[in-house]
């Protein structure tokens, strides 16, 4: 049964683990106009407790295009894979973040499969989070020093 509560000092726990950083697109809460919520990376729905080793802490825009899935498809391939679990997953190893092109966008890139439907179905680099993280950069907010250790800089 999904009670939809999680308590203050767990909601606390995640948040600093995560550096106060959605774990999946790598925003700041402070930058985020909705700021962040904890996520169950493998939802109540199939099964997944309120535990710490199954919390994540992500941006209104990443856990409501999240929602309970757990995996999508390929669409090249046709495969079915899992999404990135910011559990057991390193981020540096399913994305990395472009060189800044002619306009300053930086796009997260996926360089797995895995990498590839969770951007995909997070919308990672759909035009309103490209601009948002424009103008992030611009003022040195994106990415911040926190992000860029998960990028292993």
């Amino acid at each position: 049964m999904s009670t939809g509560y999680i308590r203050a000092d767990l909601r606390r726990l995640v948040a600093a683990r995560a550096d106060y950083l959605c774990e999946y697109c790598l925003i700041h809460e402070e930058d985020s106009f909705f700021g962040c919520e904890v996520d169950h990376v493998i939802s109540e729905k199939h099964g997944g407790l309120t535990r710490e080793d199954n919390l994540a802490y992500a941006c209104l825009v990443c856990n409501r295009k999240k929602g309970s899935d757990v995996a999508s498809i390929v669409p090249e391939t046709g495969e079915l894979v899992r999404l990135f679990n910011p559990r057991t997953d390193r981020w540096s190893d399913h994305f990395g973040l472009s060189p800044l092109g002619p306009h300053g966008i930086i796009m997260i890139l996926a360089s797995t499969p895995i990498g590839k439907v969770t951007s995909q179905l997070l919308g990672l680099n759909d035009s309103p989070r490209l601009l948002e993280r424009e103008a992030l950069r611009q003022i040195g907010r994106y990415p911040t020093p926190a992000a860029q250790a998960r990028l292993g800089k």
